[in-house]
């Protein structure tokens, strides 16, 4: 049988492999998944709700063996795949509100009782990125289980001993058949998408997306897609300066800029701009970029030599078109020193395109309606972030056409807020009670008014 090989960006060794699924055994894990649903479909939300908060404990179990496997499948610090472990494992709140998403509501009027109900839609695929190899999975997995539906999941091929190392901890405590894995690249994708499933949902690059909903439309399938950014953050003349950098350098750095919200596009009006850049600059040298298994590092490796030469390509285009380098812009094997870009313009790709990389592309304006014309200036609205006199950030925040916007902090909302992208960064949305409502079938059952 084939291996799906996982190596480590850092060093270029082998971290493991896993069984890759033949494309032809697809229809038949799709079976068994449909055969397993309907006992567990058949349970009460809160019913499923006690068996996986039993995963908690299993993850916590694993906690540190599953981060550092993360650190070397994909180059995220070990603080930081600790931390996303964890927080993934903290999962009870999560559970208590979708058995809220999911009680039946009643509605009446004259003539007429109804009862809404949210039933399994039946057999779910989950295609998960590598960039968060246990957060994202989690957000789609969870849901569709507790939604009484059975899941695939198709872990990134980049990161499949972590995707594996999820789904032991899920099934060491769920019935058998409820939740299966298939390891492979885009055949083992496009097989899934075509196979007999009820609901496909995605995170990914634009493009995948795309390619998904068109296929999934020829059966009417339903569909769930979180589609990457492309972040603006603005920086107003009233803005608290090295608040603003500290906050920049953190998203545009963070996972070596593999993150869908990371700031990539910077909008400072001009008078604030060098005070900003200065900032910037410090906090840009101030990262420590090396192996991220070693204590201290804040910036790893990019995932692979591809992502890395996406990011130099993007850099060099721009350098020729007139856009300097501050400070970074090195890179050896699968790094790319954190970089500040300077004097970026709208006819630049690394402007408009995702970078998925540490690069903080800067550009001045004169003023709100400039910086916000630039910011709503692509097909991307995933996040953005406005710094400012909290008043005057909160009016701007208003006019730009993201899902998600922070003032005065990162983009992401307070508890039992969706994760929501707008224009082409998302089709459906996550978390809160509306984001797990979507992985359910609305079912409306009426009765005669007695």
């Amino acid at each position: 049988m084939a291996t799906l090989q996982s190596l480590n960006p850092a060093t270029g060794e082998v971290v493991g492999e896993v069984p890759e699924t033949p494309v032809q055994a697809i229809a038949g894990v799709v079976a068994s998944a449909r055969a397993a649903q309907a006992a567990w479909g058949a349970r009460e939300p809160a019913a499923r709700r006690d068996v996986l908060s039993g995963a908690a404990a299993v993850l916590e179990a694993r906690a540190d063996e599953i981060a550092r496997l993360m650190a070397s499948e994909m180059g995220k610090p070990l603080r930081e795949a600790v931390g996303e472990v964890h927080a993934v494992a903290h999962m009870g709140d999560e559970l208590d509100e979708m058995v809220r998403a999911l009680e039946p509501e009643v509605r009446e009027d004259a003539r007429a009782r109804s009862v809404v109900y949210r039933d399994p839609f039946g057999v779910v695929v989950v295609i998960s990125p590598w960039n968060f190899p246990a957060m994202m999975p989690h957000w789609m997995v969870l849901p569709a289980l507790m939604a009484g539906n059975a899941v695939v999941l198709k872990p990134s091929e980049e990161t499949p001993l972590s995707g594996q190392a999820y789904v032991d901890c899920l099934n060491a405590v769920l019935p058998p058949g409820v939740l299966q894995v298939v390891h492979g690249a885009d055949a083992q994708g496009k097989a899934l998408v075509a196979a007999d499933v009820d609901l496909i949902a995605f995170t990914g690059s634009q493009g995948a997306g795309k390619h998904i909903l068109a296929a999934a439309s020829r059966d009417l399938k339903r569909v769930v897609l979180e589609l990457g950014g492309k972040d603006a953050l603005i920086v107003l003349g009233d803005a608290d300066v090295a608040a603003a950098a500290r906050f920049a350098a953190w998203n545009a750095y963070r996972n070596a800029g593999q993150v869908c919200v990371s700031t990539e596009r910077i909008y400072v009006e001009d008078a604030v701009a060098d005070d900003f850049l200065a900032a910037l600059v410090a906090e840009t040298k101030a990262q420590r970029m090396g192996d991220p298994l070693e204590e201290g590092v804040t910036v790893g490796p990019m995932v692979n030599r591809r992502q890395r030469d996406h990011v130099l390509a993007q850099l060099h285009d721009a350098q020729q078109r007139g856009a300097r380098v501050l400070t970074g812009g090195e890179h050896h094997d699968n790094y790319v020193s954190p970089t500040v870009l300077v004097d970026v313009t709208p006819d630049m790709d690394i402007a408009v395109a995702e970078t998925f990389g540490p690069v903080a592309s800067v550009t001045r304006v004169r003023d709100d309606d400039e910086a916000v014309a630039l910011a709503n200036g692509t097909s991307f609205g995933l996040g953005a972030t406005v710094y400012g006199e909290q008043g005057h950030a909160t009016r701007v925040a208003r006019r730009l056409t993201a899902g998600m916007i922070g003032v005065n902090r990162a983009c992401r909302g307070a508890a039992n807020t969706p994760w929501v992208g707008a224009g082409q960064s998302g089709f459906g949305f996550h978390s809160s009670v509306d984001g797990h409502r979507q992985f359910a079938q609305v079912r409306v059952v009426t009765t005669p008014k007695v």
